[in-house]
């Protein structure tokens, strides 16, 4: 039975997670990882590359050996295996997946606000410190969205749960009950 990417991400983030806070290493691990995840953006397609059939093995070797070379200990390591089990195209779900037991490990809270317009320093500041708060994190980064169609207020988005300030929402929300 094949696994699916996300369970394998799970799984490889999981055990990469567990092995560098055994060792001591879970930050040096993750800055390690951003490097990583910023070689794999800058080229897209490494991932596909390294996995599929595309190269020849000893070409997928060599591109290996330049890769490697950058890390040392766990992520060295982590990457070797990665690519004998040829599953290249999953390494940044796997960095996603420690990043995320990372972020919870540190107490931040990932998540979004969508508002009408952008919001101004001092206001993402202050509802930053409210919804860590509110979550019991010690921290929270907001990824800010702007959506004009949501008029005015604000929608946040973390931990599974969605808090709806949106006047759209509201003005939807009178609609219906004008409407019984």
């Amino acid at each position: 039975m094949k696994l699916d990417k996300n369970t394998v991400a799970k799984r490889y983030g999981k055990a990469l997670y567990e092995l560098a806070a055994e060792k001591g290493q879970i930050e040096d691990v993750y800055k390690e990882l951003l490097a990583l995840r910023d070689i794999f953006e800058a080229v897209p397609d490494l991932g596909n590359i390294l996995s599929d059939r595309r190269l020849n093995l000893q070409e997928k070797r060599s591109i290996m050996n330049n890769l490697v070379e950058n890390f040392d200990g766990i992520v060295h390591d982590t990457l070797e295996i990665i690519f004998q089990y040829g599953r290249m195209y999953d390494l940044l779900l796997i960095i996603d997946e420690y990043e995320k037991r990372y972020d919870e490990h540190k107490e931040i809270l990932l998540g979004t606000v969508t508002s009408a317009i952008p919001l101004k320093k001092e206001q993402k500041a202050k509802l930053t410190a409210n919804i860590a708060q509110k979550f019991g994190y010690k921290t929270a980064n907001l990824q800010e969205n702007v959506d004009p169609s949501i008029v005015g207020g604000i929608i946040v988005e973390t931990k599974d749960r969605v808090i709806d300030g949106s006047i759209k929402t509201q003005i939807e929300n009178l609609r219906k009950e004008l409407s019984k």
